[in-house]
């Protein structure tokens, strides 16, 4: 998933999200209901038939997501999956999206360059230098009471993660 949803606009959503099996020549009826299924289960489904300029920016978002899980892949590649959305709409599709990964049983690399949402979506948050990109730290994320990305901000021990990955990013304010 890019920053953008890049859904083709003469396409309706139901055809979005059925072209990566088209591509991979895997549409079959079966696929077809499945792809039915996750716009069912992810409040997608009055809209199949319409076309995306009638979505908000976050369903589009979730539609890029179905069209991506329709394909059934191993792992998810979420290249700041956010940015182009408001901070509301923003926080509200973080927390979409996780239980949507979750539910599917699904492994996702998240890119982003939000350390908050870094923290309360992952597992495992990586710190890269700059270029060349290495790999400066790892840290395996650890809260007490973790849910969903909205909760998991305010658990205790967030505060304390954000303040280390922010000093290892070496950002100077002047």
């Amino acid at each position: 998933m890019l920053q953008t949803d890049s859904l083709f606009p003469w396409l309706t959503i139901l055809d979005n999200c059925l072209l990566g099996l088209e591509i991979k020549k895997r549409k079959n009826p079966e696929s077809v209901k499945n792809v039915i299924r996750l716009l069912d289960k992810y409040g997608l489904s009055e809209f199949k038939y319409k076309y995306p300029d009638s979505l908000s920016g976050g369903m589009k978002q979730r539609v890029a997501l179905i069209r991506t899980l329709a394909i059934n892949p191993s792992l998810l590649l979420l290249d700041e999956p956010y940015s182009a959305l408001d901070y509301q709409t923003r926080l509200a599709l973080s927390d979409d999206m996780y239980r949507i990964i979750k539910a599917e049983k699904k492994t996702a690399i998240l890119i982003t360059h939000d350390i908050a949402e870094a923290i309360s979506m992952s597992d495992r948050v990586i710190v890269l230098s700059r270029r060349p990109a290495n790999v400066k730290s790892i840290y395996e994320i650890k809260l007490s009471d973790k849910k969903n990305p909205i909760h998991n901000r305010k658990c205790i021990e967030f505060n304390d993660y954000y303040e280390k990955i922010w000093r290892d990013l070496d950002v100077y304010l002047q």
